[in-house]
This record gives C-alpha cells, structure tokens and sequence, in this order.
C-alpha cells in the first residue's frame, strides 16, 4: 500500500479519536482485564527470555538509550506479578497507564513514521516486543499486536525472526494476551545490569514445546519507492518428549525498510 502523508493536525485529531476509543473500552467493554499482583512466585517458568538494554544503533545517541532503561524499570513495576486468570485479558496499557514526565518517565527513542526521534516513555516498544515473543511460546492468545510497520534497522546481530516483535502507542495501540485455559498464568519482569528478564509462570508445568519459524520470507523493491519486506510467522508444537504436534499461523508481517538492503551489515550499523 502506498504510505499516506497526513498533517499534523489530522495526526493529532486521530490519535484523540482512537485513545477515547480505548478508553470507552476499558470502561463499557465486556472483557475481564487482568488486574491482579501476586508477590509470591509461580512455581513453574513456561517460558522466558532477555534482550539487552543497551546497543550501539545507527544514528541513535545512547543518552535515549539509557533513559530506556529508566522507563522500562517503571513500566515493569506496574506488570510485573501480574496473573492472567481463566477468561481474564492482560491488556499493556491499561496496567502501565500513561507514561508522562510527572510518573517519572524521561525522553526516549521513539520511532514515528520510520524516523528515530524522542518523545516521554520512548524505548518501552522493547518490553512489548518481549511480552509478544513470550507469549507466543505459551499457550496463552494474542488478541491483539500491532505490527512494526517499518524496518529500520537492519538484521546485524538479530536472534529472532523478523517481525517477531510487537509496537506499542498509548494507549490505542495496545498488546492484549487472553488466558483461554483452565489454570492461572504469571508474568515475571526485571532488569539485570545488562538485559531485561521476562518470564510467564504457572502453577503447574509446561506440557508443551514451541518453536517458531518464518516462510515466504521476502525483500523486494516498492512500486512506490525503496523496499518493502513480507514474512509469515508459525509456530510449531512439540510435546515434552520432542514428538511434533502441529503447526500454527501466529501473524503476517509487512514493513517498509527505512536503510538499503544490498549495503553489507558493516556500513548499515
């Protein structure tokens, strides 16, 4: 599709019009939102994983990077402990709230239309990002992802599929996991000196295995100008033993790439 430039008055009008939106969600909607903080631990980690909170990105000054660090550690105090009971929606922004210079929250990398710039609470698209790769080991459900739609940063160090993470706006641009199982499950988040942890915990153990895998992995050039890349995301099932169960569609991927493609990774970075 071809990008629509609009003025930053309609900008602004939009993002009003759909953060009432949410909010009259959240107040007059049917869902049962998780709310809940537990202390004490689940004694099972279904899954977990780490993503470093520093790297040296292209055009990006790590002044952004450390207030990252100082945003995710108030956003997590406001997840972390969290249970998803049975039929509950864990919904990101309806427990973070409002990040705003008053809660403490300081300018950080904020990416608007493909651009690197700065804005209040910048950076928290990594714990999203986290949230959204965890859950898709589990058998908890994504109802709602907002994709990334565009690629900035080239694939220099990547571990995970493209298209694996999650972007996030407040409010309306929301990460919501829905708990469509018999037993409660547990969110775990904290900051080490050099990553952040997330783990998904559960009272009883996991009894199944999941592996992700891309297809129809493609990067070819826009009728409308630069790059354009499109994968598939699935996810394959396993039991405890390594017997494989199934395959399931987890999401479409399409991004326009904001740095040039045939360049090697060294000139990208």
């Amino acid at each position: 599709m071809k990008p629509i430039k609009r003025s930053r008055w309609r900008l602004a009008a939009g993002i009003t019009y759909y953060r009432m939106k949410r909010y009259g969600e959240w107040l007059f909607g049917r869902k049962r939102y998780a709310k809940t903080i537990a202390k004490d631990l689940f004694a099972h980690v279904q899954f977990r994983h780490q993503t470093p909170l520093l790297r040296q990105l292209k055009d990006v000054e790590m002044w952004m990077q450390h207030n990252k660090v100082t945003n995710l550690r108030l956003a997590i105090q406001k997840l972390d402990g969290v249970l998803i009971q049975p039929s509950e929606t864990f919904s990101y922004w309806k427990l973070i709230g409002k990040p705003t210079k008053s809660k403490g929250y300081l300018p950080g990398m904020l990416l608007s239309h493909g651009r690197v710039t700065a804005g209040i609470g910048g950076g928290l698209c990594q714990l999203s990002n986290l949230l959204f790769w965890m859950t898709i080991h589990t058998p908890l459900t994504v109802t709602e992802r907002h994709r990334h739609s565009y690629d900035v940063f080239p694939d220099a160090n990547r571990t995970q599929p493209f298209g694996s993470g999650a972007t996030c706006f407040y409010n309306y641009m929301d990460l919501q996991i829905k708990n469509e199982t018999k037993q409660s499950y547990q969110l775990h988040l904290y900051l080490t000196d050099t990553h952040l942890v997330g783990e998904w915990r559960a009272q009883m153990p996991a009894t199944r295995r999941y592996r992700i895998i891309e297809k129809e992995h493609v990067i070819e050039p826009s009728i409308w100008g630069g790059y354009e890349r499109k994968n598939q995301l699935y996810r394959q099932v396993y039991s405890l033993s390594g017997e494989w169960l199934q395959e399931e569609w987890v999401t479409d991927n399409f991004a326009k790439l904001m740095y040039e493609p045939l360049l090697p990774e060294s000139m990208q970075s």
